[in-house]
């Protein structure tokens, strides 16, 4: 069989979770193929615990206004463990990302949760940008950026609203100047890859 993505030392369990997943996608959206393309994925503070992380396959949205994308990805680390025989071995994670390119620029943006820790923190040390007219946005995400104004500004109540109907515990969102990705940092399901693609679809209509 020829799958849309590269297999190349992918055990049929993962194979099978990428080939659902773009059967799902491919009924909900129109998508195709990009070809190579370097979405400089090394760039994003999403991707630091990994060693390399590799695309397997990209497929633009067709019917988004303006480009937005499906990423299958190739996220490998190096671990040592003493513990462990042999004591270096490599992890390998097959996951789903989306990527859409942004009309305003936000900076550097990460969003994500909000957690306990992090509100604890935030009293000691007040690192995060609040809304103070959006407590439930504020209440419920944790956003770190490098350019408050800017951040501010690209932010806006639309971008807020369909961030706030991702709501997820293990959803992450990283915007670099124009470049928006989200994804959960783990294997991911179908039916969620379809809330990424629907999310980054959004963003690139009204943001």
């Amino acid at each position: 069989m020829h799958y849309p993505f590269d297999t190349t030392g992918m055990a049929p369990e993962q194979i099978n979770l990428f080939q659902e997943t773009y059967e799902v996608l491919k009924t909900k959206f129109e998508i195709e193929p990009t070809g190579d393309i370097d979405f400089h994925l090394d760039n994003f503070e999403v991707f630091r615990g990994w060693t390399d992380v590799n695309t397997r396959s990209s497929f633009v949205i067709k019917n988004a206004r303006s480009n937005c994308y499906i990423l299958f990805i190739e996220a490998h680390k190096r671990i040592t463990n003493f513990r462990s025989v042999p004591p270096t071995y490599d992890r390998f994670e097959y996951q789903v990302w989306a990527l859409a390119y942004a009309k305003k620029d936000f900076g550097r943006v990460l969003i994500r949760p909000e957690t306990l820790a992090d509100k604890l923190i935030e009293l000691v040390h007040p690192v995060e940008l609040d809304f103070d007219d959006d407590k439930a946005f504020s209440d419920t995400f944790y956003v770190l950026v490098n350019d408050r104004w800017k951040a501010d500004i690209a932010m806006d109540r639309n971008f807020r609203n369909i961030v706030m109907d991702m709501r997820h515990e293990d959803v992450v969102i990283e915007v670099i100047d124009h470049t928006l990705i989200i994804g959960y940092g783990k294997p991911t399901s179908p039916n969620a890859s379809v809330q990424l693609a629907d999310f980054v679809v959004r963003v690139a209509s009204l943001c």
